[in-house]
């Protein structure tokens, strides 16, 4: 992979992109992950300006920090980096005690952990409108467009996606090359929604790694028959995500009316 030659192309088209949208520059969520991380190096290295948030929702310390951490290091390198921490924690329990009680607690589990996105989308564009910056996507190409493991309208709402084509792997080379904290390229990929400390391949059961050949496997339309068992197993829990998210991927539907009716 031409790594210093993609980097300089996804700089020049977020560059452009901005410049012609008339923009002051772009607005990043920072976790303490690879992802936001790769992200926010490359929107700095445009020169504009780039707000850095950091968004805490009973978050795990080690990921506070590890954001923190790269926030600090971009802010040493790049001028143009600011930060702001917006704290939602209270945000978040003052809307689960205004959300009505159900009988089984563990049913809303999962629309919290994306209630946590949203609210994270929602100061994203706050920051966005209030001061003429682009909100830039963290999401990779396995995750976007492979399992669909992302928050509709969570951190899938976006206004720019500069990573998006770039599978995982792809994405530690450009953290690699770029000199990122090795505590972020070390540590295990999650997407801090729960909590707790668990991983993106716990909730998945698969790794990235898996998960990017089980969707070169399906983009090659190979005969699944000599796969053994564990490529089985991966290519199974992809297709069954892939399925299942395949809303998030595709336009949203609209429902088109008859000219003979409208007439």
């Amino acid at each position: 992979m031409k790594t210093e030659k993609i980097i300089n192309h996804i700089v020049n088209w977020l560059k452009d992109y901005a410049i012609k949208a008339g923009v002051n520059g772009f607005v990043v969520g920072v976790s303490g992950g690879i992802d936001s991380a790769v992200t926010s190096t490359l929107c700095a290295k445009t020169g504009l300006k780039v707000l850095c948030l950091e968004m805490p929702i009973h978050q795990a310390p080690s990921q506070v920090s590890r954001a923190l951490n790269h926030i600090d290091w971009m802010k040493s390198r790049f001028p143009n980096v600011e930060m702001t921490q917006v704290n939602l924690t209270q945000v978040f329990d003052s809307l689960i005690e205004a959300l009505p009680t159900v009988e089984n607690e563990e049913d809303r589990f999962m629309s919290l952990a994306n209630t946590r996105a949203r609210l994270r989308m929602t100061s994203l564009y706050y920051f966005a409108a209030l001061q003429g910056l682009l909100v830039a996507g963290t999401g990779n190409k396995v995750e976007d467009f492979g399992v669909g493991f992302y928050t509709k309208y969570g951190d899938g709402g976006v206004d720019l996606s500069p990573i998006a084509d770039l599978m995982k792997s792809e994405v530690y080379e450009l953290a690699n090359f770029m000199g990122i904290n090795q505590d972020i390229i070390e540590a295990a990929p999650t997407d801090g929604l729960w909590g707790d400390d668990r991983t993106d391949e716990d909730q998945i059961g698969a790794s990235y790694d898996e998960l990017e050949w089980a969707m070169r496997f399906v983009e090659s339309k190979s005969n699944p028959d000599s796969l053994k068992t564990r490529e089985k197993q991966v290519l199974e829990i992809y297709t069954k995500m892939h399925k299942a998210n395949k809303h998030k991927m595709v336009p949203i539907p609209v429902c088109e009316i008859p000219m003979e009716m409208k007439s």
